[in-house]
């Protein structure tokens, strides 16, 4: 007979009849495929002697997800088995969360507390706890599935000397509050907004929300700030300070001098981009989200099982301590004399000491040199030094300055311009990197395009801002679920998308006001641009909802 150790430390023997009966008791509303007898076999033959609750609750919720393949309904399962386990070890209102957060005891220090949420959002929970636990809906969590479940354990719910404190609807709340504060009829709102899953914050706002370094902006742009040893390793710390809190990372390096130029006064010449992407690559592995987070992105892939999908993160980022990610993406001009290097840092094979695995790469691509790959023209690479002033300008003015500097002689090497684009391609196709970006499109359609040259974008390649020495640029990212406005009728509710759009740029206005920067350069873009990004999600689906075709011109009408 198999022995089971109770949460209490009591021991019983296995039940197979009392697991069962808890597992079929989730399976309310799923399709009678979803078959609990199957998961309780499987569970039954995996259960060794001595288990505890908490590992046949793992097992169960692994069991029945490994059955997702034959129908989506078992992840659905395998995340409610998770979450019940979830709730049988998290406070039970929203307000004895918060207060469990504030009075975290420091792991090394038992005596001294470490507050993991602001006292302002304790405060709050605590004055108004009653509205708030009151306000809760448990039952929303079951458009979950298992990925999305376990990727919020791991990455978004906070968690006390590294167990989970929070449920996902409290999350939800703490980060309406965190928003809103004291105009509780906001927060309310805003949570049953995010809870219903009609829309969703960004990965910084819903993982650092009400917590003692609120971050809540999801992406900086930044340039080198000077070709010289400070300049560098001052753009390096303020990567690394907002990576640490959770800030994805857009780098241009355009700027930087090629490799065997003039360095300046030292009998060497330069070493190029490459080693210094090797130091910001170093940084990226070892910056991690020490104190809340990331990016996902990453990530909010998956989040939501129907509703929800990827928010601003891609695979394999550079990943923290508790498994959230950000990212590092570093811009450069096709006409760099580096160009063939820099394109091969993500390659599988090559010289290791010459490649970067934690960032990503991109080209910031001028309309000219697509027009001499067009034309199976020349190309002239060309150093930074020797050609100043190329990543400053774009359009006619940067074709003028080009073209002089080729009729000067002053480029390094002249090249087939379709032997760069074939290597761009070649290297696309193994890593899927170098990202394309192009540059003179970016900048004429910019509504910023009166303060200077843009001249890099983010990892997701969405943000197009400018920035300077002055100015890091943020966006303040949301994403609005659009199958959610589709009724039982089939029709699109514009009213309701009219709603909740307002509501979700309001709260990001607000944003800007309550997030904390990790640079103060970041402070002075965005509370003078005051940028916010909101993306759509779920357009195939309201087209089959809709029952419109994908292709047709009903589709595109809508």
């Amino acid at each position: 007979m198999k022995s089971v150790v109770k949460r209490d430390g009591n021991i019983q023997p296995f039940d197979r009849d009392k697991l069962y009966r808890s597992v079929f008791g989730l399976c309310h509303g799923l399709d009678d495929k979803i078959d609990a007898e199957v998961i309780v076999n499987k569970l039954c033959r995996e259960v060794c002697d001595g288990i505890n609750t908490s590992e046949i609750s793992s097992l169960a919720s692994e069991a029945a997800a490994s059955y997702s393949i034959q129908h989506p309904d078992f992840s659905l399962l395998a995340a409610r088995i998770e979450l019940s386990h979830l709730h049988k070890h998290t406070p039970e209102t929203f307000s004895e969360s918060m207060r469990q957060l504030w009075y975290q005891r420091n792991k090394t220090n038992q005596v001294h507390d470490a507050p993991i949420i602001s006292r302002c959002v304790f405060e709050l929970s605590t004055l108004y706890a009653e509205v708030l636990d009151n306000a809760i809906d448990h039952d929303r969590d079951e458009h979950f599935d298992y990925f999305a479940i376990k990727t919020m354990q791991k990455s978004y719910l906070l968690k006390v000397n590294g167990v989970v404190a929070e449920r996902p609807q409290y999350m939800f709340m703490r980060v309406a509050l965190a928003i809103h504060l004291e105009d509780i009829n906001s927060v309310i709102a805003t949570y049953a907004m995010l809870s219903k899953h009609y829309c969703v914050h960004a990965t910084p706002t819903l993982a650092n929300a009400g917590t003692v370094w609120p971050q809540l902006s999801s992406c900086f742009l930044a340039p080198i700030k000077d070709d010289s040893i400070d300049g560098i390793y001052d753009t390096l710390k303020s990567c690394a300070i907002i990576s640490n809190h959770t800030g994805g990372i857009g780098l241009s390096i355009s700027n930087i001098r090629a490799s065997g130029a003039y360095g300046n006064g030292t009998s060497g010449g330069s070493q190029g981009v490459i080693p210094l992407l090797r130091v910001f690559n170093n940084s990226a592995r070892y910056t991690s989200y020490v104190s809340v987070s990331k990016s996902l992105l990453t990530s909010m892939a998956h989040l939501y099982v129907l509703t929800m999908s990827c928010l601003i993160c891609r695979p394999k980022l550079t990943k923290s301590s508790d498994g959230r990610r950000t990212g590092l993406a570093v811009y450069l001009e096709p006409w760099h004399a580096d160009i063939f290097e820099f394109i091969d840092l993500r390659k599988n094979h090559g010289n290791e000491d010459e490649r970067t695995r934690d960032i990503y790469t991109g080209l910031w691509v001028p309309d000219l040199f697509m027009k001499r790959v067009r034309c199976d023209d020349h190309w002239t690479l060309m150093c930074p030094l020797e050609c100043p002033g190329l990543d400053s300008c774009w359009g006619a003015e940067f074709d003028r300055l080009y073209t002089s500097y080729e009729q000067k002689g002053m480029g390094r090497t002249r090249i087939n311009a379709r032997e760069l684009w074939f290597a761009i391609l070649s290297s696309q196709a193994e890593t899927g990197t170098p990202y394309m970006m192009y540059k003179d499109h970016c900048n004429s359609k910019s509504n910023q395009s009166n303060l200077g040259t843009i001249k890099c974008s983010n990892l997701c390649t969405e943000i197009i801002q400018y920035s300077s020495l002055d100015e890091t640029a943020v966006c303040n990212l949301g994403s609005i679920n659009l199958r959610k406005f589709v009724d039982e009728g089939g029709n699109f509710d514009f009213d309701e998308l009219r709603r909740v759009s307002g509501a979700l740029a309001k709260n990001l206005n607000i944003i800007i006001e309550r997030t904390r920067y990790p640079v103060p350069e970041a402070r002075v873009s965005n509370e003078r641009h005051r940028p916010i990004g909101i993306g759509v999600q779920g357009l195939a689906n309201v087209f089959q909802m809709m029952g419109i075709p994908y292709d047709s011109d009903l589709a595109r009408k809508l």
